[in-house]
Parts: C-alpha cells; sequence; structure tokens
C-alpha cells in the first residue's frame, strides 16, 4: 500500500528506533491508533502523530528547500577510503569537485575510474600518500576509517599518540591540507566503542589539529530516501577560524519512508524496474528451507524440525537471531546490507524469489544509478556496495555541507 500519509508501524519502529513489540504496546494502550489495515499491515496517519520529533520535520518541506540548495562556486574536495564511490558520488551529486581521492582496494578504485575517468583516483596504502602540495586548496576533506581501539597509557590520547591508526591517518591528511570543514562516517557503534574512550580520543585530535566539532549524531538511512534500515555514525568539524561565525544544520528528512517496493520498481525513487543481473544463487537444500519461510519472515516461521537442522547450534543460543533464514519484505526498508547477501547470520533473501538478492538489486537498496558499474568479480562487487555510504544519504549530508562552506564564503 502506498499513501505518503500513512506509514507502517513496523517502519514507525524503525524510525524511532524501537522494537515492533514496542510499537504494539503503544498502540495497545491507546497512545498511539492505527488509521487502517491493509492485508495485516497497520498503518497510522503521520497527521495524527505529527508532533513526534522524528515524524515531525517529515512534514515540513525541508527536503525540498535542501534540494534547492546550490554552490556560490565550486567546492574541492578530497576523499579517503572511498571504496566503490557511494559517498563520493553523493558528495559530487551535492555539488563538489573532487581533486583527490584515496582507496586501497584495487577492485573499488577500478570501479571509480571507470564510471569516472576525470577523478583523480589514488591506488595505494594511505601512510604513503602525501597530502602537503593540497595545503590551504581544498574545501572539504571526508573519509570513513575503519574503527580501531586506541592503546591507552594515560588518561587522555593526542594527535601523534594515535599513530599506527587509520585515524591517524586521516587526521594527518587534516593536518597537511587544513581543509575549511572535514566530516567522517562511521558505525553508530563507534559511540560506544572501547567504552566511549575511541570517540573521546577523536574528539580530542580534533581540537588539537584547530577544529571545533559539531556534536555528533547518527542518521538513519531511510530518512533520506534510502530503502535500507542503514545507520551512521556523523562527525562534522569546522576550523576554527570560522567555527564561531557559522552555524551548520543537519540535512533535512524525506516525507516518506523507502522501501524494497520502492527500490525494485519503477516509481518514487527509480523510473524502470531493477535491471536483470548476475547474484548469487542457494544450494538446493538451502533454497528448500528458504521456500518455507513468507515475506518478512525469518526463522521463528519454519516448522521446529526444520529450523533446528538448518541452525544446528545457533537454534539453542540466547538472542533473537533475526538475521537467520531471514527473507526480506516488499513493504519495508531492507536490513543493512553486509558485504555478502547469503551469510547465514545476516540473510537477505528476495521477498518473493527464492533467492540472495543480485548485485543490481544491492546496488539499488544503497541508491546507486543503474549506470554506476562495479569492477571486479561478483563478490568483489558484493563488498564494495555492502562497504558504501548509501549515495541518497551522502548526498543529503552534501547539500547540508554545500550550504555550510557558503556561509563560510560569504564570510570572504
Amino acid at each position: 500500500m502506498y499513501n505518503d500519509r500513512l506509514i507502517s508501524q513496523n517502519n514507525f519502529a524503525d524510525l524511532m528506533g524501537v522494537s515492533r513489540l514496542t510499537v504494539q504496546k503503544w498502540l495497545d494502550s491507546g497512545h498511539y491508533h492505527l488509521k487502517t489495515v491493509e492485508n495485516g499491515v497497520g498503518y497510522l496517519s503521520l497527521d495524527e502523530i505529527s508532533d513526534v520529533p522524528e515524524i515531525a520535520p517529515m512534514l515540513t518541506d525541508g527536503w525540498e528547500n535542501d534540494m534547492k540548495i546550490r554552490s556560490l562556486r565550486p567546492y574541492s574536495s578530497v576523499e579517503l577510503f572511498a571504496g566503490g564511490g557511494g559517498l563520493a558520488l553523493g558528495m559530487e551529486q551535492a555539488g563538489f569537485r573532487h581533486l583527490l581521492l584515496n582507496e586501497y582496494d584495487h577492485n573499488a578504485c577500478e570501479t571509480l575510474r571507470m564510471n569516472r575517468p576525470q577523478w583523480n583516483v589514488v591506488e595505494g596504502d594511505i601512510h604513503d600518500v602525501d597530502f602537503t602540495g593540497y595545503r590551504d586548496r581544498i574545501d572539504f576533506l571526508s573519509g570513513g576509517f575503519p574503527c580501531q581501539a586506541f592503546s591507552f597509557a594515560g588518561k587522555r590520547l593526542g594527535f601523534e599518540e594515535t599513530r599506527g591508526t587509520l585515524f591517524f591517518e586521516l587526521a594527518r591528511a587534516v593536518s597537511e591540507i587544513r581543509p575549511k570543514v572535514f566530516m567522517c562516517e562511521n558505525v553508530r557503534g563507534l559511540q560506544e566503542h572501547d567504552g566511549g574512550r575511541t570517540l573521546s580520543v577523536i574528539a580530542d585530535v580534533i581540537a588539537e589539529l584547530g577544529y571545533t566539532l559539531v556534536p555528533p549524531r547518527v542518521l538513519k538511512a531511510i530518512m533520506y530516501k534510502v530503502p535500507q534500515k542503514r545507520e551512521r555514525l556523523i562527525l562534522v568539524a569546522v576550523r576554527n577560524d570560522f567555527a564561531s561565525r557559522v552555524n551548520y544544520q543537519w540535512p533535512s528528512p524525506y516525507h516518506r519512508v523507502m522501501t524494497l517496493r520502492d527500490a525494485f520498481f519503477a516509481g518514487d525513487l527509480y523510473s524502470t524496474d531493477v535491471p536483470e543481473s548476475e547474484g548469487q544463487q542457494y544450494p538446493e537444500k538451502k533454497k528448500k528451507v528458504m521456500a518455507q519461510v513468507p515475506m518478512g519472515g525469518d526463522w521463528r516461521d519454519l516448522p521446529e524440525d526444520v529450523a533446528k537442522e538448518y541452525m544446528k547450534g545457533s537454534y539453542f543460543l540466547g538472542g533473537g537471531k533475526t538475521g537467520m533464514a531471514r527473507r526480506l519484505s516488499l513493504d519495508e526498508p531492507s536490513l543493512t546490507l553486509t558485504c555478502a547477501p547469503a551469510q547465514k547470520q545476516t540473510e537477505r533473501c528476495h521477498p518473493v524469489e527464492t533467492r540472495p538478492l543480485t548485485v543490481r538489486e544491492y546496488a539499488r537498496i544503497q541508491t546507486f544509478p543503474d549506470d554506476w558499474k562495479f569492477a571486479g568479480n561478483m563478490s568483489a562487487q558484493y563488498k564494495q556496495i555492502g562497504n558504501a555510504v548509501p549515495v541518497n544519504l551522502a548526498a543529503a549530508i552534501g547539500r547540508s555541507l554545500v550550504r555550510l562552506l557558503n556561509d563560510i564564503e560569504v564570510l570572504g
């Protein structure tokens, strides 16, 4: 069912960051009410929950206003850990002009070169890249560094003490280039990583470099026209000579939640149905098991004997194990994509057909355009897509950063 003034109770739960059971309890208590039920799915009226903080911004014209943002001039950028290009492409759509992209993985570099021959893709270990030639020439730097724990000799660590981590290399690039603004993205778990000490060290180093960190925020991709339940921690830092005179505004959300129906069929997200492409296949034994799982279901929908045989020892472990034997639903966003669609603990079965998602379906869930091709064998393509920042999320963040740089530009 499609109505942009309604939201399913499952998608409402995802926006709120609570379980479906919690939403059901809210409904049972009368705190919220279903507007209608279609094919067993309950829907709430957005107008009736407009006072909910997570919902209110969706009902404004903020997204449309953000889409009108244009850079006062072409803003130059450097991207580190570029991967298969999700972040770079979104930033390009927002108006950034990439002067350098660094990536270690050969297949990912080939993907970038194949799609954007004009980009300066520097393939190789970031430790070997000298950024000093870009000093004071770059407006913006970005990168999603792998999350690593820091070794603590004392209570606080500075820039030099983080040497040996990939964050140090990002910080070194910032130190050598001195961009006006830089942005880091990472898994939401970075907030709690090593008891919160990792993020604390990062904040200290950012201050030592001469930048002011905007309070970090976890952005949910489903709020930015992405049909996927993916969350990323975003860190934005402004150079101190500008920081006190500008105010960063986070991107506005889209007015509805995109689902796999939007990803796979012509509509608001894509103008055509998803094109055919290669994809993994299930062994016959696994296919017989997955054929018994209904759309949106998982191992709990299997006959007990089948579930025990399929899950082996995992059947008796605690936890929901909801990633096992998981079939996606057309009426919901995808679960977070991983580096492969058919891993036992993080199954991503097609909603209707009994098979893993194809490469192109994977790419659409990450909102890559259909003409963005991926280099390497099938496994390499899945990996690049699964590790990417969703393009539409990147573009939304990019537009907010263009607005910030416009404000800096008028300062003179």
